[in-house]
């Protein structure tokens, strides 16, 4: 027996359909999130503390805790690629076209994710 959909999630999947702007701020929110999540987990699987990166970069604890926390608001991309560059990672951009039957001059979406080095 399947599940019905929570109320919520009815809503949430009616507003995503109908209104492109909401969808757009979701998927752009969900992008920040992945990307906060990336360089956490590259920092741990690297075994570097928050205090060791800042030290690392010339920058402050909470800094780091705010970069992670995304709580930095239009971080730099250089900023990034530092951090993620000390812990040995690299970071790779990738331009994506947006939904189908989108009109045309509509924005695309551009993803970034952080990846960490294959030892090898």
């Amino acid at each position: 027996m399947m599940k019905k959909k929570e109320p919520f999630m009815d809503w949430f999947a009616g507003q995503l359909s109908a209104t492109p702007s909401f969808q757009q701020q979701v998927e752009e929110t969900l992008s920040a999130m992945r990307l906060e999540q990336d360089l956490i987990a590259l920092r741990e699987s690297q075994g570097v503390s928050q205090v060791q990166l800042a030290k690392a970069l010339g920058v402050s604890q909470p800094a780091i805790a705010k970069l992670e926390s995304g709580r930095a608001k239009n971080i730099e991309l250089r900023t990034l690629v530092r951090a993620v560059s000390a812990l040995g990672g690299t970071v790779k951009i990738q331009i994506t076209p947006g939904a189908k039957g989108k009109p045309r001059g509509e924005k695309k979406r551009s993803v970034l994710r952080v990846f960490s080095r294959r030892p090898g």
